[in-house]
Parts: structure tokens; C-alpha cells; sequence
């Protein structure tokens, strides 16, 4: 090779090694027009708002031009000409006009149709327009009446790089586990409340699986924001100005707090979702009565603030005040929970705080199972000072690591997964309900022999 051949691809080589590792910023620049509507349906979104076995909600947005909107809804065929068959269903449509709202800035339609009167455990199919403007057809499977084995996954903060690294997590999620029958998303979905934006980076990462798989959504603490930065005179914090007209919720919750503070009852298992920014105590008379009154087998618990901390300086004591010690006196089976950036997995021992039963021998064998996961692209270190001061244990803990959570049931048996964007398992557990009701599950541990996902052995290699 000549000298002038080698100094070219010496140089070829340079420049290919500083392109590569150029410190491009997370924060993507998105043209003017991105997120505004049009006539065609954009944002599609399956949510329960009532019975899964019979009931199933969509919300969809689309510009003002659109005044009287529709779904269409079949029985799932192989025959391609489904609209032959389907029903028209009349929406019901909302001017949302958020031009006051920094971060909003929109003008838009937004439309929401509750299918009711479903039959139980079917496949369906299913379009949203005005008659002319549709989106792609869609399918949903109904739940069944009686328990039955199913599958969904669960998922901390996004918030944060939502277009940029969320979708890759979700998207993996999806890929792990195609027959999830709903998603669980525990707080903080973005980062400013009222940005419209942000939402348009939520369902674009997304895609058509927001219209495939119902979310199931609870408030965190970004999910609250003033309406307007420079008014100085107002500094209330309010819900995202698009939660409750881009989500068609259950309303069985506190009246405070609609949409919010709800359950719903899925083959066997009831999911109760709080809402950990305010109004704690109002919401936990309530919240006895729901854990108490539940039909099925299983008891799962989801909200955004963590009953323990995993980053430092940090403690929702009220929270852990009012609600653990009911998860305790009714053998909560797992609580989901956000907000703290890293992962931890774990069960309450002896000597924790429980003012009103004192301690809970159950929880140091096979108690309550607490989860906080991360799975957007802000990361905090992680601190186990909460869980060692109120007599709780880590089993399992990440810093540094987007993750999705697969969880099973079937009968009498609860599997759960976490998984890293890359596929890989991180941890994993089975619970097993006891032959006796009011006995404490069995616990069985299995998680990977991989070591601890920590900061500093997970950076990049450059």
C-alpha cells in the first residue's frame, strides 16, 4: 500500500471514529406543524372505562373541521371487507381550545366512543373517522367473564426522551410479550403536564399499539403543572389539561378525583389505581373498601409515589402512614410504583413502621411484593435508606436501565418478569396463592445470576 493509500484510510478511519461517538444532544427537534391535527384520526387510544368483559373505550383527536365523528366495530373476521359488517357507533366530541396554556398551545378536536354490550372473550375489530377521513382498522379482545390466564405489562416513568429512548423500550415490550392484554403505566408518562408536544412524542413512540392494547394509566407528579409559568399570581399545580379528554377512564373512584382514582376487574385479578399527589387520606376509606369488597383472587395496587424510596432524599411518609398498613391487613398481593428513576424489587420484614397493627409478621416471609421501575431515559442512583430504615429488604435493584415488566396470572399463580431494552431478563419471581384464603403466598425466587445493573458498570464504553 502506498503512503498516500495508508494516510487516506488513516484519516478515513479518524473521521469515522469522531462521527461515531459525536455528542449529539437527547433532545430532538420536532418542525412547527408536527403535532398539530388534521382531519385524519391521529392519537388513537383503547382505555376500560368500564366491565373489559363487555365494555371497551377510544379516544381519538382530530382538527376542528371534524364536528361528528364515528367508530365502527365488528366482530373480528378473515374477511377483508370488515366495514360490510361493522356497526356505527355516534362519538361524542369536545372542542379542546388550550391556546391559554403554555405548552399546550392547541386547538383541536377530541372524540371518545365506549363500545358496550360486547360479548365476552371475542376478537374485535374496529375504525374511527367521520365517514370519509378513517383510521386503519384495529383489534381488541374482550376480557372473559370467569378467571382466566392473561398477560400485561407495566412500566415506570417514560417522561423524559419519550421519542428519543422510550420507544425503543415499548416497543420491546411489546415485542417480548404480543398477547399483553393491557399496558400499566405508573406515573409521569411526560415531563411538563400541559405540553402538547410531549404527548404527541407519548403516542408517536407508540405507534399503532396505543390503538391495539388498552393503557392503563395513573397520574404522577409531572402529570400536575400550573397553567401559566409567568402568572404569579396563581401558582396552583393543575392535571394535564389533555388527561382526561385523550383518556376515557373508569369513574369509580372518589368523586374528587375523576379519572384519577379507579379500579377495574380483569379475569380473576383487580387492579386499584390511586392517585399518590393528593388527597391521600380522602382517597383511603375508599381504598379499604375496594381491597375489601374484591371479588377475585388477586390484589394488584398501582401509584406513582413509592410506599419505599429508591433515590435519596426522598420519603412519601403519609403515603406509607396511610395505605401500607391496609396492604398488610388484607395480604396486597404487588404494588407497582414509579417516580424514583431505578429499579428495586422487595418485600417489607420485620420491624417495619405499621402504626395501626403493629409489626407484620407475614411480610418477613412472603408479604406484600413492592416493585419501582424506570422506563424512560432519566436515571437517579439508587439509595436503599427508606427500605432499611423501616425494616423492608431489596431483593433485586438497577441503576442506569430502561425496563419493561411482563406479569402472568393464571389461576393461582403469579409470574413476573423485568426486562432490559435489549430483551435480556433482569429479574423475575412467582407468587403462588395459598390452598387457605387469608394465608401468605408462597414466594418463590428467580432471578438471572447476572450481577447488579449499577452506574458504574453500565456506561457506555467510550
Amino acid at each position: 500500500m502506498s503512503k498516500l493509500l495508508l494516510i487516506l484510510s488513516l484519516i478515513s478511519l479518524a473521521i469515522a471514529g469522531s462521527a461515531q461517538h459525536k455528542p449529539y444532544p437527547d433532545n430532538p427537534v420536532f418542525p412547527f406543524s408536527w403535532n398539530r391535527p388534521t382531519p385524519q384520526p391521529d392519537r388513537v387510544c383503547l382505555t376500560f372505562s368500564g366491565n373489559p368483559a363487555t365494555q371497551q373505550s377510544v379516544t381519538w383527536r382530530t382538527d376542528t373541521s371534524v364536528k361528528k365523528a364515528m367508530a365502527q366495530i365488528t366482530l373480528a373476521h378473515e374477511a377483508p371487507m370488515l366495514r360490510k359488517t361493522a356497526t356505527d357507533v355516534p362519538a361524542k366530541t369536545e372542542t379542546f381550545d388550550a391556546t391559554a396554556i403554555r405548552g399546550a398551545d392547541i386547538i383541536a378536536n377530541y372524540h371518545a366512543v365506549t363500545f358496550t354490550g360486547l360479548e365476552s372473550d371475542k376478537l374485535y375489530a374496529y375504525r374511527v373517522g367521520d365517514g370519509k377521513y378513517w383510521s386503519e382498522w384495529f383489534q381488541f379482545q374482550t376480557a372473559s367473564k370467569s378467571p382466566k390466564p392473561f398477560s400485561f405489562l407495566y412500566v415506570g416513568d417514560a417522561q423524559n426522551y419519550v421519542l428519543e429512548l422510550w420507544s425503543r423500550l415499548i416497543r420491546a415490550g411489546f415485542s417480548k410479550e404480543p398477547e399483553a392484554r393491557f399496558v400499566i403505566h405508573a406515573g409521569d408518562l411526560i415531563n411538563n403536564a400541559h405540553n402538547d408536544r410531549q404527548w404527541h412524542e407519548w403516542f408517536s413512540a407508540q405507534g399503532w399499539m396505543a390503538g391495539m392494547i388498552p393503557s392503563v394509566p395513573v397520574t404522577g407528579n409531572h402529570e400536575y403543572s400550573r397553567h401559566a409559568l409567568s402568572d404569579t399570581t396563581d401558582r396552583s399545580t393543575y392535571l394535564s389539561v389533555q388527561w382526561r379528554h385523550q383518556f376515557t377512564l373508569p369513574e369509580n373512584g372518589i368523586a374528587a378525583l375523576p379519572e384519577t382514582n379507579y379500579y377495574y376487574d380483569y379475569q380473576g385479578a383487580r387492579f386499584i389505581m390511586m392517585n399518590s399527589n393528593l388527597l391521600l387520606q380522602e382517597q383511603t376509606p375508599w381504598l379499604e373498601e375496594t381491597i375489601k369488597n374484591n371479588p377475585g383472587l388477586w390484589t394488584i395496587m398501582v401509584h406513582h409515589h413509592p410506599v419505599f424510596s429508591t433515590a435519596a432524599n426522598r420519603d412519601n411518609i403519609e403515603l406509607r402512614k396511610l395505605w401500607k398498613p391496609i396492604y398488610d391487613k388484607y395480604m396486597v398481593d404487588l404494588v407497582l410504583q414509579g417516580h424514583d428513576h431505578t429499579y428495586a424489587r422487595g418485600q417489607a420484614g420485620p420491624g417495619s413502621t405499621n402504626e395501626m397493627n403493629g409489626l407484620n409478621t407475614r411480610d418477613a416471609e412472603q408479604g406484600t411484593m413492592y416493585v419501582v421501575s424506570v422506563s424512560g431515559g432519566k436515571m437517579y442512583d439508587f439509595s436503599p435508606d427508606i427500605w432499611d430504615k423501616n425494616g423492608a429488604s431489596v431483593n433485586r435493584m438497577a441503576e442506569n436501565t430502561q425496563l419493561f415488566q411482563v406479569i402472568n396470572i393464571d389461576g393461582n399463580t403469579l409470574n413476573y418478569k423485568a426486562y432490559t431494552t435489549s430483551g435480556a431478563l433482569y429479574d423475575a419471581f412467582e407468587l403462588q396463592k395459598a390452598k387457605s384464603k387469608g394465608k401468605p403466598n408462597k414466594f418463590k425466587e428467580m432471578k438471572p445470576a447476572q450481577g447488579e445493573r449499577k452506574h458504574n458498570n453500565t456506561k457506555p464504553p467510550y
